[in-house]
């Protein structure tokens, strides 16, 4: 039996928790979209800007632990990392119960942040892993596998917390604003806010039954450093990462990436109930817009590098991205709905295109550069801020507070297509 085939038999079992890691990771990432118009209403918040709290907080761990993460894995390595990646996870499940007990928002928010520093540090774990645990000529097959499963995740969060958190939703959202403040109100969102406890229960079980698993399975260790064999020529001649501009123009797209991809996909459920659509579309809007996600990853699958390059597809997608935000705009009810949840495909390839050419290359470097380009999911946690402070704060239409969020991200992914990801690289 050859080397290859020997790999290919001990990444079965990594690859499989692997599409496990992946689907714990878009379900929790989406489980977002059902939670901004839930905790709006169970914490009694008063704007649609404090409820997109729930966003910055899970995007801003990205931020400050991408880097961190990096070091965590040198001491550790990557199976013990992914445990305690893990481990974080179920933490913050356990901080949501007292914080739904007592309506506690601030404590709500940083039970978020805890589950986003485990996902941070299991997207930096996870990521490398997946492409070194078996042949590097079938690690892009094994990427889209996961990635399928990551995004089947996010299309049935929806449903299931949706249909759990979000029941009755009108009616209960009628009966609370109809209530004074008294005993009788407190019940109503106490009674809402304890159903926060059977799904994150359920999460912390099932997650720390699958830490327990890489923990006691023998999984092969990989050191990434034996894998930069081949370093490129022009790295050789740069002595800091910052002489890589092309690496901080990518940072700054996966930033903007992130940040329309969670517009589109956790804002969508509020963009619906402002239009007035009936409660279906405003618990399940995630679900779209992550449906409208799939069908273009899986364009990409069959037309990239065969049909197009990466960098032509980020092109077409920023283009698709700008027209069906102006339709969104311009047009009202269920066809601006839709046309938001159709800017999943457009999105869907940004990431996929976007990060190669951010790293590409930085040789020794890139591990570091990777940890920069992770940094950019804070996008997520700054945008939505901005459109609800236009939208509350300087009451802009909703529909235009969209608009002038959009189009300037939209716009630099742009430049970054054509332009940005040459800058350094004498590429013509």
């Amino acid at each position: 039996m050859n080397q290859t085939e020997t790999q290919k038999r001990t990444a079965l079992l990594p690859m499989i928790i692997c599409c496990a890691l992946f689907f714990i990771l878009g379900y929790i990432t989406w489980a977002n979209g059902a939670l901004i118009p839930f905790v709006r209403l169970a914490f009694n918040l008063q704007t649609d800007l404090q409820a997109f709290f729930v966003l910055s907080a899970s995007y801003i761990a990205y931020f400050f632990l991408a880097l961190p993460s990096s070091w965590i894995l040198d001491k550790i390595g990557f199976k013990n990392g992914i445990v305690l990646s893990l481990f974080l996870i179920v933490a913050g499940a356990l901080i949501i119960l007292p914080a739904a007990t007592q309506l506690n928002y601030i404590l709500f928010l940083l039970a978020i942040f805890v589950q986003a520093s485990g996902m941070a540090l299991l997207q930096t774990a996870v990521n490398p892993y997946l492409s070194i645990i078996g042949p590097i000529d079938s690690a892009a097959r094994r990427i889209s596998i996961v990635g399928i499963f990551n995004k089947t995740a996010g299309i049935i969060v929806p449903f299931v917390l949706g249909s759990i958190l979000l029941k009755d939703y009108d009616s209960i959202s009628a009966k609370v604003k109809e209530l004074k403040i008294g005993a009788e109100h407190d019940a109503l969102l106490e009674e809402l806010s304890n159903r926060l406890h059977g799904p994150y229960i359920g999460v912390g079980v099932g997650v720390a039954i699958l830490a327990l698993i890489v923990f006691f399975v023998k999984m092969p260790e990989v050191d990434v450093n034996k894998e930069e064999i081949n370093i490129d020529e022009t790295a050789k001649k740069k002595n800091s990462i910052f002489d890589f501009p092309h690496l901080f123009l990518g940072a700054l797209a996966i930033f903007f990436c992130v940040a329309v991809e969670v517009m589109a996909g956790d804002i969508i459920g509020t963009y619906g109930r402002l239009l007035s659509l009936p409660p279906f579309f405003i618990k399940y809007g995630t679900a779209f817009t992550l449906g409208c996600m799939l069908i273009g990853y899986f364009i990409g699958i069959a037309t990239i590098p065969r049909f197009i390059s990466q960098q032509f597809a980020l092109r077409i997608c920023t283009v698709v991205g700008i027209t069906f935000t102006v339709i969104s705009v311009f047009t009202s009810g269920f066809t601006s709905y839709i046309f938001v949840a159709l800017l999943g495909i457009a999105n869907a390839l940004l990431w996929p295109a976007i990060f190669p050419l951010g790293i590409n290359g930085l040789g020794r470097f890139t591990k570091t550069g990777s940890g920069i380009m992770i940094m950019g999911i804070a996008g997520g946690a700054i945008w939505p801020l901005i459109y609800g402070y236009l939208k509350d704060s300087l009451g802009i239409d909703f529909q235009h507070a969209f608009l002038y969020a959009m189009l300037p991200a939209y716009f630099y992914l742009l430049y970054f297509a054509i332009k940005g990801h040459k800058v350094g690289l004498n590429l013509k």
